[in-house]
């Protein structure tokens, strides 16, 4: 029941925003450029549904900006998820590694523009890297922490009941660190879709941070709006759909 309360009070919130939204444009409170009621934006989205943006669909800006991201995500996480395990189970290679990543996480990925485009010129490699490389960091240290905050007592347990070290990782030390793991991949999901607009900046032809960035060139504000609400929405499912996955994969912990 609190659950349902809960879930209430957050759809009562958002419908109190549409509401404040309507009742200051409509009572002509703020000037519609500065905020467009939402008729405007409606009648708007129809007709980048119907005409597209830059001669090029909506679905295609849509698309654009989304494999991107789950490109450069899914590098991160293939790389990252090994690299931090092993960081966390060797402490040579922690030594080694720990002060780089500690070092570059910090530092905004939009801090690299530049060096994506003097190396690696304008391209899609530019943007799908930049995407990794904000994805990596997080994931990289996430899983190093949960191997290495993976109970003493749980390990020696393993090794009373005979296990081999390669079942030990396998069976209890990957999934204690779980948790930990997924708390990086949630972390690195939304970031990855934050960047990618900056990543777009960088030559992008397609894409809804091309979509925003050359709409407020040009003060087409409703198209500014619509374009940072569809990135608000997507950045609404990816986490919706990585919390599922959470639940699905950490059911053991009972919540």
């Amino acid at each position: 029941m609190k659950a349902h309360r809960y879930a209430l009070i957050s759809w009562g919130t958002v419908a109190a925003i549409l509401l404040l939204w309507y009742t200051v444009t409509a009572l002509g409170l703020v000037k519609p450029f500065t905020l467009p009621s939402p008729a405007d934006l409606f009648r708007e989205l129809r007709t980048l549904v119907a005409q597209g943006y830059a001669q090029k669909p909506l679905s295609e800006h849509i698309l654009s900006s989304v494999v991107r991201t789950l490109t450069g995500l899914g590098c991160g996480l293939v790389v990252g998820i090994p690299l931090g395990l092993l960081m966390g189970a060797n402490p040579t290679v922690f030594a080694v590694l720990s002060p780089i990543f500690s070092f570059m996480r910090p530092i905004p990925p939009i801090a690299f523009i530049p060096l994506m485009i003097l190396y690696f010129g304008i391209g899609e490699f530019s943007k799908v890297f930049l995407i990794f490389m904000a994805a990596l960091w997080y994931v990289v240290l996430s899983a190093s922490a949960g191997v290495r905050a993976v109970p003493q007592d749980l390990l020696r347990a393993a090794q009373n009941l005979g296990l081999t070290q390669g079942q030990i990782f396998r069976h209890v030390i990957f999934w204690a660190a779980l948790p930990h793991i997924m708390t990086g991949v949630k972390t690195a999901t939304a970031i990855s879709w934050a960047i990618v607009v900056a990543a777009e900046l960088i030559a992008a032809q397609a894409g809804l941070g091309f979509l925003v960035m050359d709409a407020a060139t040009f003060f087409r504000v409703p198209d500014v709006y619509i374009g940072i609400i569809i990135i608000g929405l997507i950045g609404l499912t990816l986490e919706a759909i990585t919390r599922a996955v959470e639940r699905s994969l950490l059911h053991w912990q009972g919540r």
